[in-house]
């Protein structure tokens, strides 16, 4: 667990060194060659270092241990912090989607220049350089902050192509389609935080384990011979993990030490799942 934090707070300062570095230079490039889709996409790096701060700020509470007043951690923190991230992306999304229309109508006035060229092709790289290392993390610890990054990273790799493809179109004078770009990326933006909202918005409403686990819960409970049924199985986030209930029938002339030895097991087993944090069984003697 503590090995997750670590790796979700280097994600997150390399996420805010790399896209500062980033927005810096679009934003002047930007204004410079009067490029709406690199003015979107330096935009675009504006929203990406609020949400590596948030993955920063994030993972640093979610770290912290259950306490007294919090029974069980701090794991929500991630889904709030992925919700303000969501959030940024939707407004940013709304703004760059008003201008590069307005540009669209009234005319775009962007100036060729192969420092544009050279800025989207350093984005790429860099965007993938922090792709893959967001992937390899996320790979090992399923943590929807790392997931929200990766995906921003991805995604920016693709919106910087098309803004490259734009600013390349200047060549032959087809000007009107850097604004497309743009407009494309606002709404690839939204998309992207329309998704991550609501994963972290179901999370946040107590939504139930997928179908998938619940019924690997049932199988492994079924694989107890002395278990005569499973009649209920509730399930609640904890983090990016579930707190599981779990109700079984069972013989009403077995002793009690032997039930309970028989729940105690069969908590372990869950437990042992991926995605279950920890697995509490009723036992009701029939």
């Amino acid at each position: 667990m503590e090995k997750k934090f670590i790796l979700t707070k280097k994600a997150g300062i390399y996420g805010i060194m790399g896209n500062l570095f980033l927005f810096i230079i679009k934003t002047i490039i930007g204004f410079i060659s009067h490029s709406q889709a690199m003015i979107a996409d330096s935009f675009n790096s504006a929203g990406d270092i609020f949400a590596s701060l948030m993955t920063f700020i994030g993972n640093k509470i979610a770290s912290v241990p259950h306490d007294d007043d919090h029974n069980f951690g701090h794991g929500k923190a991630e889904y709030i912090f992925s919700l303000f991230i969501s959030l940024s992306m939707i407004l940013v999304a709304s703004k760059l989607f008003y201008d590069s229309f307005i540009t669209l109508v009234f005319g775009s006035q962007i100036q060729f220049s192969w420092i544009l060229v050279i800025v989207c092709i350093a984005t790429i790289i860099i965007k993938l350089c922090l792709f893959f290392y967001t992937k390899h993390a996320y790979k090992q610890h399923h943590n929807i902050l790392l997931e929200a990054n990766m995906k921003d990273h991805k995604n920016d790799c693709i919106v910087t192509t098309f803004t490259l493809f734009s600013i390349l179109l200047t060549l032959f004078h087809i000007d009107w389609f850097d604004s497309i770009v743009g407009i494309g990326i606002s709404l690839w933006i939204c998309y992207t935080g329309i998704t991550i909202f609501l994963e972290s918005y179901h999370v946040l409403m107590d939504i139930s384990i997928d179908e998938k686990t619940k019924n690997l819960i049932v199988t492994i409970a079924q694989s107890y011979t002395k278990i005569q049924q499973v009649e209920d199985i509730v399930s609640t986030p904890v983090g990016n993990q579930y707190l599981v209930f779990l109700t079984i029938n069972l013989d009403g002339t077995m002793s009690t030490f032997t039930s309970h030895e028989l729940a105690d097991r069969l908590e372990k087993d869950i437990t042992h799942l991926d995605k279950v944090y920890k697995a509490i069984v009723h036992v009701n003697p029939i």
